[in-house]
This record gives structure tokens, C-alpha cells and sequence, in this order.
């Protein structure tokens, strides 16, 4: 609590915006059964969005700026781009720690 310099209490309060969310039923349901706490789960998934989304922006600015500085890949370079990326989708995930 602040004071004023005549000695009387001012309060000052911060709100955060609202925002009004739709869920399933049955998701709505495992929410409240579980007694999580479904503000925080959202900020935190709304974040991870932007965060992915600021990602994909990112890389789409990286792509076009090495297209324009050595040209588009060719088709022997785009097939073995795609059979990278096959064989990594196949790899079980790695565990941190």
C-alpha cells in the first residue's frame, strides 16, 4: 500500500483483461475433476502458440533470405531434404536430463 504525503492510504489495483473461453464439455469436465487451474493452463498454452507461431514466422523470413542468396533448391536437393526429414520424424523422441 502506498501513502500520500498527508499520511492516507492509496490502493493501487492492476487488472488483467478478460476474455471468455469455450471449452467441450467433457474437456471442461477432466478440468474441474482434476482441479486445475484452467486461467493459468490457458495463459500458458496461448503463450506457447505465439511463441510456435513467432517460430514458423521466423523461419518463413530465414527460408526466403537464403532463397534469395543462393537460389531455390533443386529437385535432387528437395528429395533429399524430404528423406531427412523422413528419417528423423521416424526417431523416438530423446529425453532431456
Amino acid at each position: 500500500m502506498l501513502w500520500l504525503a498527508r499520511g492516507r492510504p492509496v490502493c493501487i489495483l492492476r487488472r488483467m483483461a478478460r476474455m471468455q473461453v469455450y471449452l467441450p464439455d467433457a474437456l471442461y469436465e477432466q478440468v474441474k475433476a482434476r482441479s486445475l487451474p484452467a486461467s493459468e493452463l490457458l495463459q500458458k498454452a496461448v503463450r506457447a502458440e505465439l511463441r510456435r507461431q513467432d517460430l514458423l514466422a521466423e523461419t518463413d523470413r530465414y527460408v526466403a533470405e537464403l532463397v534469395a542468396e543462393v537460389g531455390p533448391p533443386t529437385a535432387a536437393q528437395r528429395t533429399s531434404a524430404a528423406t531427412v526429414a523422413r528419417r528423423l520424424s521416424r526417431r523416438p523422441a530423446r529425453k532431456v536430463g
